[in-house]
Parts: structure tokens; sequence; C-alpha cells
């Protein structure tokens, strides 16, 4: 495992902000943590970081402990924050090279570093240009990019599209994909579910400083009970009632010649639906499969919005 969590618990006075957190992250895995404001993820991730000392419980990354003095185990982290932490009166090149030296880069490793974050935030072209002339979006790809120098073993983001437009927010994303592919292990925060179902293949879901539930998303989905829809368009009104025998299925509902079947696992089961609308006598024209997604296990669990506080 290139992270392990165990027990964390963190006050503040006498608030319990974390409370018996653990998790884990494997080598190449993006792990999702998910919850309203005000559930622990931040000051979760300052201990994981170093940069807060649990009260109680354990982090490892990469088999060393992981405290608020432990400075060579935090070199296999980066960080990258939710708020911009680069310098506009430098150019790209300037900042990523005052970075590299902070995290012991130096010579010609550090500019070898310096031009394949370069290259793989797509900055090339822009890399000598100071830094207060970038859009929101470049400025956000370029603080991943201080994360990234010392090639990290675990790269935590901490929301890192907040505030950008559509096309720097799906560069970063797959940024953070090619990451993950080349075997890099992410714990990524975020308020966009739709980030969460493309990036992540794991989410732990925090709500009042406790981990309330994790696990893939047709884990979750399992969990809280939530069934796939199948939609069918029917040419003519006919009863479905048995349809609702199929193994897996929960109910039928209708409206004209539309038919809404409530279906456990909706893709292994579609085939004996539709044996079933057939021996009814029911002639499909069109079919859809709508699955729950995060939003709605989210919802299902916390009963607040991912941004509430």
């Amino acid at each position: 495992m290139t992270l392990t969590t165990k027990g964390l618990k963190k006050s503040f006075g006498d608030r319990l902000a974390v409370d018996n957190v653990g998790f884990t992250i494997s080598p190449g895995e993006t792990y999702g943590l998910l919850g309203p404001n005000g559930a622990g993820k931040t000051t979760t991730i300052s201990m994981i970081c170093g940069l807060l000392e649990p009260d109680d419980g354990s982090i490892d990354v990469m088999g060393s402990p992981v405290t608020t003095t432990s400075v060579e185990t935090r070199r296999h982290i980066g960080y990258v924050p939710q708020e911009i932490a680069i310098y506009p009166d430098l150019t790209a090149i300037e900042n990523l090279k005052f970075f590299g030296r902070l995290q012991g880069l130096s010579g010609r490793q550090l500019g070898s570093r310096v031009d394949e974050v370069l290259d793989v935030l797509g900055l090339r072209g822009r890399a000598k240009e100071r830094t207060e002339q970038f859009s929101g979006g470049m400025q956000r790809r370029l603080n991943i990019g201080l994360g990234l120098l010392h090639e990290p073993d675990l790269l935590v983001l901490d929301e890192p599209t907040v505030g950008v437009d559509p096309q720097s927010r799906n560069a970063i994303l797959d940024s953070v994909e090619n990451l993950s592919a080349e075997g890099m292990a992410l714990l990524y925060t975020t308020h966009y579910m739709e980030e969460a179902e493309r990036l992540c293949d794991r989410v732990g879901v925090m709500d009042q400083g406790k981990m309330i539930a994790e696990g893939t998303r047709r884990e979750l989905v399992s969990l809280v009970g939530e069934l796939d829809r199948v939609k069918l368009e029917l040419a003519d009104e006919i009863d479905l009632a048995s349809v609702e025998q199929v193994p897996g299925v929960n109910r039928v509902t209708f409206e004209g010649q539309r038919a809404d079947v409530y279906v456990d696992e909706a893709s292994s089961r579609l085939t004996r639906v539709l044996e079933s609308v057939a021996q009814a006598g029911g002639h499909v024209r069109s079919v859809e499969i709508a699955e729950p997604d995060l939003e709605a296990v989210f919802l299902h669990l916390t009963g607040r919005a991912l941004r509430d506080t």
C-alpha cells in the first residue's frame, strides 16, 4: 500500500473534527474523499501530509510513519492545496525551479523535472511568461506541477479545479488520469460529483468527522439500496406485471407506452427483462439503462448536498 491510515482522531478544543478514520490507497489508485463542508476532510488531509499531528491513530506512506517531524517520509508525498501557491511575478519555469529547490532538487535533475512537468501540464509554450498573465486554469495546472516535481508516490489534491473554466478543468482531469495510469497513488477531494465519478476507483464519504461509507461506486450504490432503472419505450400499452417476477427486479412503473423497470445490476439482467417483455406480447422500440450516480448515494447517506455546511 502507498498510504495506510488507521484510527485517526483529531480534536480542536471540545470539537471532535476527525473520529476514528482509516483507509488505504494502492499504487495507481485514485481515492476520492467526499463530504459536506465541515465533515473533517481538510483536517484528515492535513494529518496525512504531516501538517497536523493526530491525537490518535497512525499514518504510513510507503511503509514509514508520517508525523509533523518525519521529513524523509514526507518526501514521498506531493500536496496540491486548494489555494493557488505560485508567485505571480515569476515565470512558470522560475516558479518550478524555486519550489524544486525547496524539495531538494538541483542541477540537471531539477532542469529535467521542470521540463517533464511542463510537458505533463501542457504549459511548455507559456513557460517563460510571468504567471500573473496566466488564466485561472493555467495557474491551477501549474499549482499541480509544484506538487509533482519531486516525483511523489502519493499526490494529494484538494479541490484542484475550483473556479476554472470547463476547458481548463478538463485538461486538469486529463492530467490526473494520466498520473494514475502511470502508477501514482492519488487522494482527491472535490465538490463536483462528476469528477469523482470520472476519476475515482474508490470513494470514502465523511460526515461529522466519521467515515460513514467506503467503496467503489457500485458498492456504494448497493450499500444504500439504490437500483438501476431500465427505461423501455413500447409500441403498445400492455400489462407487464410478469416482468416483476424476473429475479432482481424490484418494481415496474407505467406511463402510457413508457415503462420503468427498477432492477439490481441491470446490465446483467437486461436480457431476461427483455425476454419477459416479449413473452408478455410487448414490442420494445428503445431501451435505456440509468444507473444511480454518486450524487444520489451521497444524498442518501448524508441527507445533504455536497456543498452544504
